[in-house]
Protein backbone atom coordinates (compact mmCIF):
# COMPACT_ATOMS: atom_id res chain seq x y z
CA UNK A 1 0.00 0.00 0.00
CA UNK A 2 0.95 3.59 -0.52
CA UNK A 3 4.26 2.90 -2.52
CA UNK A 4 6.25 6.65 -2.97
CA UNK A 5 4.58 7.90 0.42
CA UNK A 6 6.59 8.88 3.22
CA UNK A 7 5.07 7.63 6.75
CA UNK A 8 6.29 9.99 9.74
CA UNK A 9 4.26 10.81 12.96
CA UNK A 10 3.71 14.15 14.33
CA UNK A 11 3.50 15.45 17.54
CA UNK A 12 1.06 17.85 18.64
CA UNK A 13 -0.30 19.59 21.83
CA UNK A 14 -2.21 16.08 22.77
CA UNK A 15 -1.48 13.46 20.57
CA UNK A 16 1.24 11.82 18.34
CA UNK A 17 -0.45 11.27 14.77
CA UNK A 18 0.62 9.02 12.37
CA UNK A 19 0.63 10.48 9.01
CA UNK A 20 1.12 9.13 5.28
CA UNK A 21 1.93 11.98 2.36
CA UNK A 22 3.04 12.23 -1.18
CA UNK A 23 3.00 14.42 -4.04
CA UNK A 24 3.49 18.17 -4.68
CA UNK A 25 0.57 19.61 -5.96
CA UNK A 26 -2.33 21.28 -4.06
CA UNK A 27 -2.73 19.56 -0.89
CA UNK A 28 -6.01 17.28 0.21
CA UNK A 29 -6.53 16.07 3.18
CA UNK A 30 -8.25 12.45 3.72
CA UNK A 31 -9.97 11.59 6.63
CA UNK A 32 -11.02 8.15 7.43
CA UNK A 33 -14.44 6.91 9.67
CA UNK A 34 -15.15 4.63 11.88
CA UNK A 35 -13.83 1.83 12.69
CA UNK A 36 -11.05 2.23 9.78
CA UNK A 37 -7.52 3.50 9.40
CA UNK A 38 -5.66 6.71 7.33
CA UNK A 39 -5.35 2.83 5.12
CA UNK A 40 -9.10 3.12 4.19
CA UNK A 41 -7.77 5.52 1.45
CA UNK A 42 -5.25 3.14 -0.14
CA UNK A 43 -7.17 2.69 -3.45
CA UNK A 44 -7.91 6.68 -3.40
CA UNK A 45 -4.67 8.31 -2.47
CA UNK A 46 -2.41 6.83 -4.86
CA UNK A 47 -5.36 8.46 -7.85
CA UNK A 48 -4.67 11.75 -6.82
CA UNK A 49 -0.69 12.11 -6.61
CA UNK A 50 -1.09 10.67 -10.09
CA UNK A 51 -3.40 13.69 -10.89
CA UNK A 52 -1.49 16.28 -9.28
CA UNK A 53 -2.26 16.32 -5.78
CA UNK A 54 -0.15 16.01 -2.68
CA UNK A 55 -2.67 13.82 -0.66
CA UNK A 56 -2.15 13.93 3.59
CA UNK A 57 -3.81 10.61 5.43
CA UNK A 58 -3.30 10.22 9.26
CA UNK A 59 -4.98 8.15 11.39
CA UNK A 60 -6.95 10.44 13.58
CA UNK A 61 -6.94 10.86 17.35
CA UNK A 62 -6.61 7.34 18.96
CA UNK A 63 -7.33 5.16 15.81
CA UNK A 64 -5.10 3.03 14.14
CA UNK A 65 -1.47 4.60 15.24
CA UNK A 66 -2.41 7.46 16.18
CA UNK A 67 -2.58 8.21 20.32
CA UNK A 68 -4.32 10.91 22.37
CA UNK A 69 -4.68 11.43 25.72
CA UNK A 70 -6.70 9.60 28.61
CA UNK A 71 -10.73 10.51 28.35
CA UNK A 72 -11.99 13.06 30.37
CA UNK A 73 -15.43 13.40 32.22
CA UNK A 74 -16.73 15.84 29.56
CA UNK A 75 -15.54 14.07 26.53
CA UNK A 76 -13.00 17.31 25.27
CA UNK A 77 -10.00 15.55 24.18
CA UNK A 78 -11.80 13.44 22.00
CA UNK A 79 -14.15 16.16 20.59
CA UNK A 80 -14.08 16.81 16.96
CA UNK A 81 -12.53 20.18 17.93
CA UNK A 82 -9.63 18.91 19.54
CA UNK A 83 -8.67 16.29 16.61
CA UNK A 84 -9.76 19.03 14.35
CA UNK A 85 -6.77 21.20 15.77
CA UNK A 86 -4.42 17.54 15.20
CA UNK A 87 -4.98 17.59 11.91
CA UNK A 88 -4.42 21.66 11.94
CA UNK A 89 -0.99 20.58 13.65
CA UNK A 90 0.36 18.07 10.75
CA UNK A 91 -0.49 20.40 7.72
CA UNK A 92 1.68 22.86 9.52
CA UNK A 93 4.25 20.56 9.97
CA UNK A 94 4.03 19.49 6.46
CA UNK A 95 4.47 23.07 5.65
CA UNK A 96 0.49 23.68 4.14
CA UNK A 97 -0.98 26.80 5.37
CA UNK A 98 -4.37 26.38 3.39
CA UNK A 99 -5.68 23.08 1.89
CA UNK A 100 -8.65 21.04 0.84
CA UNK A 101 -10.06 18.53 3.56
CA UNK A 102 -12.30 15.78 3.12
CA UNK A 103 -13.55 13.15 5.54
CA UNK A 104 -15.75 9.84 5.20
CA UNK A 105 -18.16 8.63 8.00
CA UNK A 106 -16.55 9.75 11.75
CA UNK A 107 -13.86 12.18 9.60
CA UNK A 108 -16.70 13.96 7.83
CA UNK A 109 -17.25 15.53 11.34
CA UNK A 110 -13.88 16.57 11.82
CA UNK A 111 -13.60 17.86 8.57
CA UNK A 112 -16.94 20.04 8.78
CA UNK A 113 -15.39 21.11 12.54
CA UNK A 114 -12.05 21.89 10.91
CA UNK A 115 -13.65 24.14 8.41
CA UNK A 116 -15.91 25.96 10.69
CA UNK A 117 -13.24 26.29 13.23
CA UNK A 118 -10.71 27.21 10.52
CA UNK A 119 -11.99 28.78 8.04
CA UNK A 120 -9.13 30.48 7.01
CA UNK A 121 -7.20 27.84 6.44
CA UNK A 122 -9.36 25.71 4.54
CA UNK A 123 -9.72 26.00 0.77
CA UNK A 124 -12.72 23.42 0.55
CA UNK A 125 -14.42 20.70 2.11
CA UNK A 126 -15.29 17.20 1.38
CA UNK A 127 -18.28 15.27 3.33
CA UNK A 128 -18.34 11.91 2.53
CA UNK A 129 -21.49 9.61 3.99
CA UNK A 130 -22.04 12.45 6.57
CA UNK A 131 -24.20 14.91 7.42
CA UNK A 132 -24.31 17.20 10.87
CA UNK A 133 -24.65 15.09 13.85
CA UNK A 134 -27.56 17.54 15.41
CA UNK A 135 -29.36 16.97 11.91
CA UNK A 136 -29.20 12.92 12.87
CA UNK A 137 -29.26 13.75 16.83
CA UNK A 138 -31.95 17.09 16.71
CA UNK A 139 -34.29 15.59 13.53
CA UNK A 140 -34.05 11.78 13.11
CA UNK A 141 -36.19 10.26 15.72
CA UNK A 142 -37.27 7.12 16.16
CA UNK A 143 -36.75 6.23 13.18
CA UNK A 144 -32.59 6.94 13.20
CA UNK A 145 -32.37 5.70 16.75
CA UNK A 146 -33.69 2.25 15.34
CA UNK A 147 -31.45 2.48 12.06
CA UNK A 148 -27.91 3.45 13.78
CA UNK A 149 -28.13 2.51 17.40
CA UNK A 150 -24.67 1.77 17.72
CA UNK A 151 -24.96 5.58 18.18
CA UNK A 152 -26.34 5.10 21.53
CA UNK A 153 -24.51 1.97 22.69
CA UNK A 154 -21.22 3.48 22.00
CA UNK A 155 -22.15 6.40 24.32
CA UNK A 156 -22.52 4.81 27.03
CA UNK A 157 -20.24 4.25 29.98
CA UNK A 158 -18.06 1.44 30.33
CA UNK A 159 -20.20 -0.97 28.63
CA UNK A 160 -19.39 -1.19 24.97
CA UNK A 161 -15.86 -1.44 25.70
CA UNK A 162 -16.34 -4.89 27.51
CA UNK A 163 -18.55 -5.79 24.90
CA UNK A 164 -16.07 -4.90 22.22
CA UNK A 165 -12.79 -6.06 23.33
CA UNK A 166 -14.58 -9.79 24.31
CA UNK A 167 -14.42 -10.43 21.07
CA UNK A 168 -13.23 -7.53 18.07
CA UNK A 169 -13.11 -9.98 15.73
CA UNK A 170 -16.51 -11.12 15.48
CA UNK A 171 -17.69 -6.95 16.73
CA UNK A 172 -15.86 -5.83 13.82
CA UNK A 173 -16.21 -7.40 10.53
CA UNK A 174 -14.10 -7.13 7.30
CA UNK A 175 -13.76 -8.59 4.19
CA UNK A 176 -9.74 -8.64 3.10
CA UNK A 177 -10.67 -9.31 -0.29
CA UNK A 178 -12.98 -6.04 -0.69
CA UNK A 179 -10.59 -3.77 1.81
CA UNK A 180 -7.03 -5.45 0.52
CA UNK A 181 -5.22 -7.90 2.39
CA UNK A 182 -2.70 -4.67 3.55
CA UNK A 183 -5.48 -2.85 4.80
CA UNK A 184 -7.25 -5.28 6.28
CA UNK A 185 -4.19 -6.31 8.51
CA UNK A 186 -3.64 -2.97 9.88
CA UNK A 187 -7.24 -2.25 10.89
CA UNK A 188 -7.81 -5.76 12.21
CA UNK A 189 -4.58 -4.90 14.62
CA UNK A 190 -5.91 -1.87 15.42
CA UNK A 191 -9.30 -3.08 16.40
CA UNK A 192 -8.03 -5.72 18.72
CA UNK A 193 -6.02 -3.03 20.61
CA UNK A 194 -7.90 -1.98 23.64
CA UNK A 195 -6.79 1.63 23.87
CA UNK A 196 -8.16 2.14 19.77
CA UNK A 197 -11.24 0.61 21.08
CA UNK A 198 -11.92 3.14 23.86
CA UNK A 199 -10.79 6.09 22.01
CA UNK A 200 -13.35 4.90 18.75
CA UNK A 201 -15.75 5.02 21.95
CA UNK A 202 -14.72 8.44 22.78
CA UNK A 203 -15.32 9.73 19.69
CA UNK A 204 -19.02 8.53 19.65
CA UNK A 205 -19.28 10.09 23.30
CA UNK A 206 -18.38 13.39 22.31
CA UNK A 207 -20.31 13.40 19.20
CA UNK A 208 -23.94 13.62 21.09
CA UNK A 209 -22.81 15.86 24.29
CA UNK A 210 -20.04 18.55 23.24
CA UNK A 211 -20.01 18.11 19.75
CA UNK A 212 -23.47 18.27 19.27
CA UNK A 213 -23.85 21.63 21.63
CA UNK A 214 -21.08 23.45 19.40
CA UNK A 215 -23.17 22.55 16.48
CA UNK A 216 -26.15 23.88 18.20
CA UNK A 217 -24.26 27.01 19.22
CA UNK A 218 -23.00 27.52 15.52
CA UNK A 219 -26.60 27.62 14.05
CA UNK A 220 -27.91 29.41 16.63
CA UNK A 221 -24.85 32.11 15.98
CA UNK A 222 -26.44 31.43 12.21
CA UNK A 223 -22.58 30.61 11.59
CA UNK A 224 -22.00 29.32 8.14
CA UNK A 225 -19.61 27.79 5.61
CA UNK A 226 -18.04 30.15 2.66
CA UNK A 227 -16.18 27.24 0.60
CA UNK A 228 -17.62 24.85 -1.62
CA UNK A 229 -18.25 21.66 -0.49
CA UNK A 230 -18.60 18.21 -1.89
CA UNK A 231 -21.13 15.75 -0.71
CA UNK A 232 -20.69 12.33 -1.37
CA UNK A 233 -22.95 9.26 -0.36
CA UNK A 234 -22.86 5.38 -0.84
CA UNK A 235 -25.98 4.45 -2.66
CA UNK A 236 -25.74 0.89 -1.30
CA UNK A 237 -26.19 2.52 2.83
CA UNK A 238 -29.00 3.84 4.19
CA UNK A 239 -28.14 7.65 4.66
CA UNK A 240 -30.06 8.86 1.56
CA UNK A 241 -32.79 6.75 2.71
CA UNK A 242 -32.47 8.37 6.18
CA UNK A 243 -31.79 12.12 5.65
CA UNK A 244 -33.09 12.52 2.26
CA UNK A 245 -30.68 14.20 -0.65
CA UNK A 246 -27.58 14.98 2.11
CA UNK A 247 -26.88 18.10 -0.51
CA UNK A 248 -29.84 19.68 0.56
CA UNK A 249 -29.18 19.43 4.18
CA UNK A 250 -25.44 20.29 3.78
CA UNK A 251 -27.04 23.55 1.99
CA UNK A 252 -28.57 24.99 5.52
CA UNK A 253 -25.05 25.30 6.09
CA UNK A 254 -22.67 26.26 2.92
CA UNK A 255 -23.96 28.06 0.04
CA UNK A 256 -22.09 26.12 -2.44
CA UNK A 257 -22.61 22.64 -2.21
CA UNK A 258 -22.39 19.96 -4.91
CA UNK A 259 -22.16 16.08 -5.58
CA UNK A 260 -23.76 12.75 -6.24
CA UNK A 261 -24.06 9.15 -4.82
CA UNK A 262 -21.56 6.73 -4.92
CA UNK A 263 -22.77 3.06 -6.04
CA UNK A 264 -21.29 1.59 -3.14
CA UNK A 265 -21.54 -0.11 0.30
CA UNK A 266 -20.59 2.68 3.07
CA UNK A 267 -16.36 1.93 2.70
CA UNK A 268 -16.90 4.27 -0.15
CA UNK A 269 -13.08 4.41 -0.72
CA UNK A 270 -12.09 0.79 -0.65
CA UNK A 271 -15.27 -0.28 -2.56
CA UNK A 272 -15.71 2.54 -5.59
CA UNK A 273 -12.38 4.19 -5.70
CA UNK A 274 -12.19 5.28 -9.02
CA UNK A 275 -15.76 6.88 -8.79
CA UNK A 276 -14.63 9.00 -5.34
CA UNK A 277 -10.86 9.94 -6.72
CA UNK A 278 -12.82 11.21 -10.42
CA UNK A 279 -15.31 12.83 -8.17
CA UNK A 280 -13.10 14.70 -6.07
CA UNK A 281 -10.53 15.74 -8.95
CA UNK A 282 -13.89 16.55 -10.68
CA UNK A 283 -14.81 19.11 -7.96
CA UNK A 284 -11.25 20.73 -7.28
CA UNK A 285 -10.79 21.16 -10.55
Amino acid sequence: MFEGFTEEVVATDAARIFVRHAGSGPPVLLLHGHPRTSATWHRVAPLLVASGFTVVCPDLRGYGRSTGPDPVDDHSVHSKRAVADDMVAVMSRLGRDRFVVMGHDRGSYVAFRLAMDHPDLVRALGVFDGVPLTHHLDRGGTRFALHWWHWFFYAQPGVPERVINADPDAWYRGDPSVMGEENHAEWRTATRDPNVVRAMLEDYRAGVTIDADRERADRAAKRRLDVPVLSLWSLRDDLEELVGDPREVWREWADEVSGHGIDSGHHMAEEAPDAVARAIIAFLR
